[in-house]
């Protein structure tokens, strides 16, 4: 009796830990709020695609795209308790959570984007997915989100006085109203699908956003003059839960890093092409762009800014000074 009990139970614990391994594959779903087509979402089934590639099939991940899944505040708290495994997040509502990657939200924090992953992928970086994994979340690969620069109705902007008494629309955010009214502008919270109108209507002067953004919602058809401040460098990630990714073997943990890495790869190339097409249509149509030479004066305007946040956060001084002195 005692025997058969034994097998009845060895049977059983085989059965589970087989399930368990096909559960551990369906389990692997993941987030994304952009639409097909877009870089990200090409990336993304490319990772879900390397991931059975490199583990041989032993972790496979299903993506479900376009935020169908529910909101990005919602879905990050999903991958943090293991709901999800994966998403493919912006850093700026992570901060919130996890005040290292709120660093990021800083106005002119970086340099250009090519600063920001130098940053990224050295000891800033390193600084700041220590940072999230305490709350839940590993950064495998960082993906690019562009940088955002100011655009309005007037004039092109090359001094913070350019901006004196401009109605500008902003995120709803404490740093970046903050950055506005430190250069002389007057901070507009609103939400993105009010902003077309509000420009046409001279509700606000003017707006900022990344060059895809600007164009593929028709700001430009209102607010004829960019100018490259790039303010705000905020990437995006692939983020896995922690404790999952913590349960894997080393092998497992390098073959899930590597399919990450070269998806990043496509996603920075891909984007790299959509901005290029989307800044070539708004020059056709006649939007009159200017670089910034000397964004010293800008970046000095920010120093309250600096203050202000560091008051709050004095333990996060090093990873800014980090920052700050990498070339």
């Amino acid at each position: 009796m005692n025997q058969n009990l034994a097998k009845i139970a060895f049977g059983a614990v085989t059965a589970l830990s087989m399930l368990s391994g096909v559960a551990a594959a369906d389990e692997w779903r993941g987030w994304n709020i952009h639409v097909e087509g877009y870089p990200n979402t090409v990336a993304m089934d490319k990772f879900a695609e390397l991931l059975a590639e490199k583990t041989g099939g032993e972790i496979t991940l299903k993506m479900f795209h376009g935020g169908t899944l529910g909101s990005q505040p919602d879905a990050i708290e999903q991958v943090r308790i293991g709901g999800l495994a994966v998403g493919n997040f912006n850093l700026g509502p992570i901060g919130p959570i996890a005040p290292e990657a709120n660093v990021v939200s800083l106005p002119f924090i970086f340099k250009d984007v090519d600063h920001m992953f130098r940053v990224l992928e050295g000891e800033g970086g390193a600084m700041i997915a220590a940072g999230m994994e305490a709350k839940g979340l590993i950064p495998l690969a960082w993906y690019d989100a562009g940088a955002r620069s100011f655009y309005n109705t007037a004039k092109p902007i090359n001094v913070p006085d350019d901006l004196t008494g401009m109605k500008v629309r902003v995120m709803n955010n404490d740093l970046y109203s903050g950055m506005v009214a430190q250069l002389g502008g007057n901070p507009s919270p609103m939400a993105f699908a009010e902003v077309y109108q509000a420009l046409k209507t001279g509700v606000v002067d003017g707006a900022e956003n990344n060059w895809p953004s600007y164009e593929s919602t028709g700001h430009f058809e209102v607010a004829g003059y960019y100018s490259l401040s790039q303010h705000l460098i905020i990437p995006e990630c692939i983020c896995v839960n922690a404790d999952i990714f913590n349960a894997l073997s080393d092998e497992m943990k390098a073959a899930v890093r590597e399919a990450a890495v070269e998806s990043a790869a496509l996603q920075r190339e891909l984007w790299a092409e959509r901005e290029a097409a989307s800044r070539a249509k708004v020059v056709a149509a006649g939007v009159v762009v200017n670089d910034i030479a000397d964004k010293g004066p800008f970046q000095a305007a920010m120093e309250p800014v600096f203050e202000a946040f560091l008051a709050d956060n004095p333990d996060l001084r090093p990873l800014i000074d980090v920052i700050r002195a990498t070339d």
